[in-house]
């Protein structure tokens, strides 16, 4: 059936746009994800940081920002500061640097927390198309289009396929929530 794959492209996203969402919290290491939104003016055109720049992590909680044009150096420092990740931008005349502080115990248990209601949204997206795609499957049966065999086939499918990427889910925030503890 379509609508099992369609369904299965729509849990997808819902996990790629959970992960893009985990990459941008700080686990108090560098991590260049966190600049993925920041967009700097290059000559009139906004354009993401990682198309002007050079962006590299020397050591663990710094990371280094090169821009192809050294005329840029003060627009992409305005552009950090205007997308305000919580760091302030260290501007040398030829590149910037991020240093990324210590988290201290509370910072690290607030960041868990926002990475596990993150993770619960995204539990209610995939229950949402599942519930979606369910609803098909019983409008087509109550069409006639498909048996009651076919029907329940259909909703094991689509219960099976929701939980794999439930449990994708749970080991993301896992994932996530053990980088943010580990000092």
């Amino acid at each position: 059936m379509s609508d099992i794959k369609e369904s299965e492209e729509k849990m997808k996203k819902s996990i790629e746009s959970l992960r893009t969402e985990l990459a941008t919290i700080r686990a108090g290491r560098a991590n260049p994800h966190i600049l993925d939104e920041v967009t700097v003016d290059y000559y009139g055109t906004p354009t993401p940081l990682n198309q002007a720049a050079n962006i590299s992590v020397p050591e663990a909680r710094m990371l280094q920002i090169q821009p192809w044009d050294a005329s840029l150096l003060k627009e992409i420092e305005k552009a950090i500061q205007i997308a305000d990740i919580g760091l302030t931008p260290t501007n040398d005349g030829k590149m910037i640097r991020l240093i990324f502080p210590e988290l201290t115990e509370d910072r690290r248990k607030e960041l868990a927390k926002e990475v596990k209601k993150q993770g619960e949204n995204a539990k209610i997206a995939i229950r949402n198309i599942r519930r979606d795609a369910n609803d098909a499957a019983k409008k087509l049966n109550k069409d006639g289009e498909i048996s009651d065999d076919e029907l329940s086939n259909t909703e094991d499918d689509i219960q099976k396929m929701t939980d794999k990427f439930i449990k994708e889910i749970d080991d993301a925030i896992e994932d996530k929530t053990k980088e943010i503890m580990t000092v």
